[in-house]
């Protein structure tokens, strides 16, 4: 086992019911980064709302393989009213999931699962919308879905992200009922595309008035008042001191540009420039210290800094959007680093290596990955004699390396109990001056570069110098 945090920790239940309706959820997630925004959401509605309390128990998928934490799991899916689940691509892992909660699927109010492996999408129960046929229908959304996916190596939630755009022509081809469930699974989409603690709670508070309470008789619980989810960029450039995000980049550098607290070197547009790719959900859902801490560590040391985040799991997007001069089409950056964990175009399932590829050598600059802790807390991997987990080791840093990336290297930890990253600074500090080194070393000149040459030779006087089983070593 490589984490042995147990699930309890998630658990949250109103201390004071006060007679109102409460409501069973159930989460399990991939992207810890959920819940302290749904633990806050939470605490919230059983502060401060007059007829409903929500009792919550919550999972990362990883946690599934103790038998005890799996137990605890099928358990609340026992008397759950609402279950929920996005980005289950771990096989093994997500065949459990449906184990646990196929025979309770009926029984269930509402269940929404977010991109996953398709047996576990076919869990989606809204009313009468379903995807229990996933693969094999011929409906209108699903139709749309797989041409989508067939055009998109970035994968299922892309082509979720273009079903948002285009939902009004999908829905007119499905009867009045469906299309309305339809709308909601797509409106819970967005809710949990949204991320920050007011989207989720208001996507809790829509699931119970459209399927849990639905059918009450208790007057006070006749309909539930909740806000339309707050929509973010798609794609865009974020910055810690801003207010606002950005999606034009001259409007990004002219405020950058206009910074009181930078130094006039930082001002310079020719100062070393790096470019960061980051995952929307970590800055929606407020867990962003570890981005952060690199913002202002790359700063500190005197680069320039634009970074940049997608919506889905295309982040080549982003990198030609804004990583170019608008007007001359020139590289606006020195060096990337890749903060997501994951491939540049595609998410755990899927990849598009490919159309990374391509993205990459057209900006022609070195590329550099630096991930986040998913399966484990900090303690875990420090105290750990294998290191980093190997379901990590392959998604997040054997998958990107096809894309050309370099120097992977562990920038945040993850704290046990809040699930929030945690910045190593040390592990920043080294990562900074990594890119910052490969941004000077591409802006000089040629005539004063060194290469130093490293050559396999093992076993030493075997005639095995520049040699080895299975490598092109030259």
């Amino acid at each position: 086992m490589f984490t042995h945090v147990k699930s309890t920790i998630r658990h949250i239940a109103p201390e004071d019911l006060r007679g109102r309706h409460l409501i069973k959820v159930v989460y399990v997630v991939l992207e810890s980064q959920y819940q302290s925004a749904l633990s806050q959401a939470v605490r919230v509605i059983n502060k401060n709302h007059p007829n409903v309390a929500i009792e919550i128990s919550g999972y990362l998928i990883e946690e599934l393989r103790s038998p005890e934490n799996y137990e605890e799991f099928q358990k609340d899916v026992e008397t759950a009213n609402i279950f929920i689940a996005s980005l289950i691509f771990i096989e093994d892992l997500a065949q459990k999931v449906v184990e646990a909660v196929q025979p309770h699927r009926d029984r269930l109010d509402v269940a929404v699962v977010f991109p996953s492996m398709p047996e576990v999408m076919r869990l989606n129960k809204m009313g009468s919308f379903s995807m229990a046929q996933l693969g094999q229908s011929k409906s209108a959304i699903a139709q749309f879905m797989r041409k989508r996916k067939e055009k998109s190596g970035a994968g299922f939630e892309d082509a979720m992200l273009k079903l948002l755009r285009t939902l009004p022509q999908v829905l007119k081809f499905l009867p009045m009922e469906k299309a309305q469930d339809a709308r909601n699974f797509m409106l819970s989409f967005q809710y949990w595309l949204g991320g920050s603690p007011e989207n989720l709670e208001n996507f809790l508070l829509m699931l119970a008035d459209k399927y849990v309470l639905k059918n009450s008789h208790t007057p006070d619980c006749a309909s539930l008042q909740y806000d339309a989810p707050v929509v973010y960029p798609d794609m865009g450039i974020w910055h810690p001191l801003s207010m606002t995000m950005f999606e034009d980049v001259r409007e990004y550098l002219n405020w950058y540009n206009s910074r009181k607290d930078i130094s006039k070197d930082l001002q310079d547009p020719l100062a070393p420039c790096i470019g960061l790719v980051l995952q929307r959900t970590h800055l929606v859902t407020g867990d962003d210290a570890h981005y952060v801490a690199m913002v202002q560590e790359l700063e500190a040391m005197g680069a320039r800094v634009i970074p940049v985040f997608a919506g889905g799991l295309d982040f080549s997007k982003p990198v030609d959007a804004y990583f170019y001069e608008p007007t001359t089409k020139s590289p606006l950056v020195d060096a990337v680093i890749s903060l997501t964990g994951f491939a540049l175009v595609g998410g755990p399932a899927r990849q598009d290596h490919p159309k990374a590829i391509e993205a990459l050598k057209r900006l022609n600059r070195p590329y550099m990955v630096a991930l986040p802790l998913v399966f484990q807390t900090t303690e875990e991997w420090m105290d750990s004699d294998l290191g980093l987990h190997p379901i990590q080791v392959a998604l997040q840093i054997a998958i990107p390396e096809l894309d050309g990336a370099i120097e992977p290297i562990i920038l945040s930890g993850r704290d046990g109990a809040t699930g929030k990253a945690i910045a190593l600074q040390d592990r920043i500090e080294a990562i900074a001056k990594r890119a910052f080194k490969w941004a000077n070393l591409r802006r000089k000149p040629k005539l004063q570069k060194k290469v130093a040459i490293t050559v396999f030779s093992f076993p030493p006087d075997k005639g095995n110098v520049g040699t080895a089983a299975y490598l092109d070593v030259f």
